[in-house]
């Protein structure tokens, strides 16, 4: 007779979940990336841009240019408040599924914890029963060479 696990099937599934919320986590982690590289990639350009523009205005140029520049670089603005607003949405997402990553794990470790105890005190209860039979097998045999 084997050991079996009265809650191995829930301990499957709960390892499932948290199989899956690990890929959920780690698509989350991966968006952000990507959304948090395109925010910097934003701001690296409106600053590449200032610096051309300050250097052109050491140098001179027309006011038509200079408009130009302010208006591109209020568009960029504009881009890079609503990639901010992405990022932080996918930062949001982010640590919204490593809590659930964190609520996996700590239930998978229950079941495993209960599993251990339990698996020790089947060891345990097999002990006991191996030491009454090996008791009522010396009774026995004890028994048989006294009615010799």
């Amino acid at each position: 007779m084997g050991y079996q696990y009265k809650f191995e099937k829930i301990l499957q599934l709960r390892e499932r979940e948290k199989e899956e919320s690990e890929n959920v986590y780690r698509e989350a982690v991966d968006q952000f990336e990507s959304e948090a590289q395109k925010l910097y990639d934003l701001l690296k350009k409106k600053e590449q841009l200032i610096e051309v523009q300050e250097e052109k205005m050491k140098t001179g140029f027309s006011v038509l240019d200079i408009q130009h520049y302010q208006q591109f670089i209020g568009n960029l603005e504009k881009l890079i408040d609503r990639q901010q607003q992405v990022v932080i949405t996918a930062r949001g997402r982010m640590q919204w599924c490593e809590q659930q990553l964190k609520e996996k794990n700590i239930e998978v470790k229950k079941y495993g914890k209960i599993r251990a105890k339990e698996l020790a005190l089947y060891h345990k209860w097999m002990g006991m029963e191996e030491a009454k039979q090996m008791d009522e097998l010396s009774s026995i045999q004890f028994m048989n060479r006294k009615i010799r």
